[in-house]
């Protein structure tokens, strides 16, 4: 009578620890960036007579201990111009009519922020002009600060949840496409070609979505659709490059990079200066960052400068290209030992033709 062959236990409690301790991670990473964001260095711009500017910047710092980066502005056109450009944040206008400007498709968090400040600057102002008609023995005016949303979310997602929810399904699928086209496709310009018509469709896709059936995503939907495409081939490429190079156990960098590590740093639902230092700053450097930033630049503030955020991600999907490249050229023979026996496997023919679709 023969028994069918068990897994050792030493190997079925350590599979069920390695698990337990991989959802630590997971848990860990996605949670970490919550647990230690603080509201600091926001900046902000003032409009106020240079003896009221120290009077508020002294306020404020009392309020709320290094919260805000204060920024000169010459008047409120020019706070608002800085808003457009995302220079700040919001401003704040001190004269005849004072006022706190927000930009909630900057960030709720922000916007909340500085609607906060409208009670306390209206209570200091208010002091402020009652001790001077107590000094004259003229009546106090009664001061009011409003405040006004220069940019804020269309009326089909006022609250940007929409735009902030699309962000991970975007990381997923730059993954979703270089994995899957790693494994079901043998050659590396096939897998390369692939992931460039793949990207593009899903780019397309991805921003017909969100913007013509959803309708959360404002802006030019071409310019949108290829900030997408880009963004799906910054991610979807170096895993693709990674496999050409090092086998198929280059995927595994995939999730550990994009969505373990990038992704939580994006700085996709609240402003990179809350972030700890220096990760805000630095997960503008990897596609799921750079990519959030390009497309709330593109959908709500065409006056920024979006350099930045499309040079990060051409040159992932460039070095994604690059690593291809190299990984199928990598043996004199063009093709990898690696290659060709995938190739051999999945075409079932001589070794010869598996050597040159293996390129």
């Amino acid at each position: 009578m023969s028994t069918v062959p068990h897994t050792p236990w030493p190997r079925a409690v350590g599979v069920s620890v390695a698990l337990a301790v991989l959802i630590g991670v997971v848990v860990a990473a996605f949670s970490w960036t919550a647990v230690t964001s603080e509201v600091k260095n926001l900046p902000v711009a003032l409009v106020a007579p240079e003896a009221m500017s120290e009077q508020l910047a002294t306020a404020l710092d009392e309020k709320a201990p290094g919260a805000f980066d204060l920024v000169a502005a010459d008047d409120r056109a020019d706070a608002v111009r800085l808003i457009e450009s995302r220079e700040v944040y919001g401003a704040i206008v001190v004269g005849d009519e004072p006022e706190v400007l927000t930009a909630s498709a900057a960030g709720a968090a922000a916007a909340q922020l500085l609607d906060g400040l409208a009670d306390p600057l209206q209570a200091q102002l208010q002091a402020a002009v009652d001790a001077q008609a107590a000094a004259t023995g003229a009546p106090a005016p009664t001061v009011t600060v409003a405040v006004t949303d220069v940019v804020p979310f269309v009326d089909t997602d006022p609250r940007g949840a929409g735009l902030a929810a699309a962000s991970f399904p975007l990381v997923l699928g730059g993954m979703l496409g270089g994995i899957a086209l790693t494994i079901a496709l043998v050659g590396v310009w096939r897998r390369v070609v692939a992931l460039a018509v793949y990207s593009l469709a899903a780019g397309f896709v991805a921003a017909a979505v969100l913007q013509l059936w959803f309708g959360v995503l404002p802006g030019d939907y071409l310019v949108n659709s290829l900030a997408y495409s880009l963004a799906f081939a910054a991610i979807g490429a170096p895993l693709v490059g990674l496999a050409s190079l090092v086998g198929r156990p280059g995927l595994a960098i995939g999730p550990v990079l994009f969505m373990l590590f990038a992704n939580p740093i994006s700085a996709s639902t609240q402003p990179v200066e809350f972030l700890l230092e220096p990760w805000g700053a630095i997960g503008q450097w990897f596609p799921p960052g750079a990519a959030s930033t390009l497309v709330r630049d593109l959908a709500y503030f065409p006056a920024a400068d979006a350099t930045f955020p499309w040079l990060v991600l051409a040159a992932w999907a460039l070095g994604g290209l690059v690593l291809a490249v190299v990984g199928g050229f990598r043996q004199a023979g063009g093709a990898s030992r690696r290659a060709v026996e995938e190739a051999e496997e999945a075409e079932g023919i001589d070794p010869a033709e598996a050597a040159f679709i293996a390129r």
